[in-house]
């Protein structure tokens, strides 16, 4: 039995991915697809699941903060096939300490959020004076403790 490959417009793909259709093309330009974007008649592009499936891939790589190069690398090595899986562990082994120092930093700003909110829930609770200023908890404090909160904004 055959087969049946569905063929995707541009203005569905977008729809699919979240992408636009300005996107779609750039990502085209840049070399980001692991097969050529097909032509159908007309020459308006043609897009199958899989390519749809691959930009999935493409958008969570984009999103946390894969360069552009190195995005296009690992397509380049995708599209040559078997043989260098080696290369792209490598790549994605770089991108995910990356993405883990991210991570890190950003759970570092998240603690001083909670911190402020709390300082600030705490005064209104206490109907405190608007001059009460806090401060975050000072960076030598053990991770332990309970963070005082100190006089300043």
């Amino acid at each position: 039995m055959a087969e049946v490959t569905t063929t995707l417009s541009i203005g569905q793909v977008a729809e699919r991915t979240g992408l636009s259709v300005h996107a779609l093309r750039f990502y085209e330009h840049e070399g980001l697809f692991v097969n050529p974007v097909r032509r159908g008649p007309g020459g308006r592009r043609v897009y199958s699941q899989g390519d749809v499936d691959w930009l999935t891939v493409c958008i969570i790589l984009r999103a946390s903060g894969m360069p552009l190069p190195a995005l296009r690398r690992y397509a380049d090595l995708v599209r040559k096939g078997a043989g260098n899986e080696e290369e792209r562990l490598t790549l994605l082994r770089e991108h995910r300490a990356h993405v883990t120092t991210q991570i890190s930093k950003l759970t570092e700003c998240l603690d001083l959020i909670r911190f402020k909110v709390g300082v600030y829930e705490d005064l209104l609770d206490q109907d405190a004076p608007a001059e009460h200023q806090c401060h975050a908890p000072s960076p030598s404090a053990d991770k332990g403790s309970t963070p005082t909160k100190s006089v300043s904004s």
